[in-house]
């Protein structure tokens, strides 16, 4: 059974969201009661969504890791750990121990949480439950225990479930996404913190009247305030801070092609979301009525990857602006004990910032703050991992590449709940059992806003 478990879950990484999302879409379709037709389509229209979400993230990593490169070089700064990204992060925790049991255990634990009503979330996001298998991963290397590292992988799928269903009406409505929540072990725990932020950013005199959305900055700055031109000039810029231009004729190639680039990014991604909504909109109003008939008075969200937030322009926008500004925290704070050179996950911003960019309202001033708050502290627990994860990498089969001998990840290595679920396990048991209360408490105190919120709306529908 082992062996069966760990030959699904190479597969399944092997193959990809692209492709394993379609399928688990069209056999979700059907069992809301789609006809064949209508569910294979909206499947594979999403599985090309995907695909096109993936080329334009591709190009943009394509385009700023060499810029990373020669921006770290021409600093002297000496990052002697390396950013292997999420593709590497899902083969390494897909290939561990954890990765092996990861999908029955998420699936066996969201279904028991959604009877008892201790989430509202149905994740089929199956493909992005690697991020559990990673932390527990790490847990089980640290505690030399497989059982604990399955009790921290159920224990971080519960927190991605709570925090879903308390972010859940702030993303459906910010961006227009009826009955979803977003469950995604790289957005949820920033968009977490980013509530606390937000209230603190309200209380700042004259800041919290400053309206930053995209909107309000094209209507201000007219063309240079739009989301193409604003990733032309970002281009420049990230171009500029990397080659640097001692050589002009070969430099200037490199920052006008990383320009053109990024300004494609920034007009091309949106369209390749919107592909993906047109597949996900038949899905979504078939799993409202599936719902309404057979639970009247319960409500259920469909529990996606946040792919589907990252072509809103306030979203691009934020990403594009960290990406110079992450490589600045990381050689700034290496005097103070950062070692990880962001690399291939700068092209993944755009999914750390998804829900915090919701929970900001769009201001694009106070998300990219925010952001570079905390993936300046998250440098420190990415380098703090790092030799926990190079081993749990090693032993997952993953071969270091040449001059590599540590690495780590800015998507999971720098996640606030990958520093809290570490430093649970290198608390051992004791820590261990305080995790586990605060995790599953967090679904029980989730339930309870969301009780109150359904409370107070349906007084607002009477009253009016």
């Amino acid at each position: 059974m082992a062996d069966f478990f760990i030959g699904l879950s190479g597969y399944l990484n092997d193959l990809g969201a692209s492709v394993v999302l379609p399928i688990l879409i069209t056999i979700f379709g059907l069992i809301l009661g789609l006809p064949f037709k209508k569910a294979f389509k909206a499947g594979v229209t999403i599985g090309i969504g995907f695909i096109g979400i993936n080329l334009v993230i591709g190009l943009m990593g394509q385009q700023v890791s060499p810029a990373a490169k020669a921006m770290a070089e021409r600093f002297g700064v000496g990052l002697d750990v390396v950013d292997v990204g999420w593709p590497s992060s899902a083969a390494i925790a897909f290939g561990s121990t954890i990765g092996a049991a990861i999908i029955p255990l998420a699936l066996a634990l969201n279904m028991i949480l959604l009877f008892t009503g201790l989430t509202r979330t149905f994740n089929i996001d199956l493909w992005n439950f690697w991020h559990s298998a990673m932390i527990g991963a790490l847990v089980g290397a640290i505690t030399h225990s497989f059982w604990w590292g399955l009790v921290a992988a159920a224990c971080h799928m519960a927190v991605m479930l709570a925090i879903a269903d308390l972010t859940a009406p702030i993303v459906q409505k910010y961006f227009g996404l009826p009955d979803i929540s977003f469950p995604h072990g790289t957005s949820a725990p920033y968009g977490l913190l980013a509530i606390p932020l937000n209230a603190l950013f309200d209380r700042i005199p004259g800041f919290n009247k400053l309206d930053a959305t995209p909107q309000a900055i094209q209507k201000r700055f007219g063309i240079f305030g739009e989301t193409l031109v604003m990733g032309l000039i970002l281009g420049l810029l990230i171009g500029l801070l990397g080659f640097g231009f001692a050589h002009p004729a070969e430099d200037s190639k490199k920052i006008l092609t990383l320009a053109i680039s990024l300004a494609a990014v920034m007009f091309l991604l949106p369209r390749m979301v919107s592909v993906l909504m047109e597949g996900l909109m038949p899905i979504s109003e078939a799993a409202r009525d599936f719902v309404q008939k057979r639970f009247p008075g319960r409500t259920f969200y469909i529990g996606l990857d946040s792919a589907v937030a990252v072509g809103q322009p306030s979203v691009i926008a934020t990403s594009l602006l960290l990406v110079p500004i992450t490589l600045f925290l990381a050689v700034g704070l290496a005097p103070l004990g950062n070692r990880v050179l962001p690399l291939v996950d700068l092209a993944t911003i755009p999914f750390i910032v998804a829900i915090m960019v919701a929970i900001f309202r769009g201001n694009i001033v106070r998300s990219t703050i925010g952001g570079a708050v905390l993936i300046g502290l998250g440098l420190f627990v990415s380098t703090w991992i790092a030799p926990v994860f190079t081993e749990v990498a090693v032993a997952s089969g993953f071969s270091l590449g040449k001059g590599q001998h540590t690495i780590s990840s800015l998507v999971d290595g720098s996640n606030p709940l990958t520093a809290f679920y570490f430093a649970a396990a290198k608390a051992g048991v004791p820590g261990m059992i305080v995790a586990l209360v605060l995790s599953f408490g967090s679904l029980f105190a989730v339930r309870t806003v969301m009780n109150r919120r359904d409370r107070e709306q349906t007084k607002q529908e009477v009253a009016q």
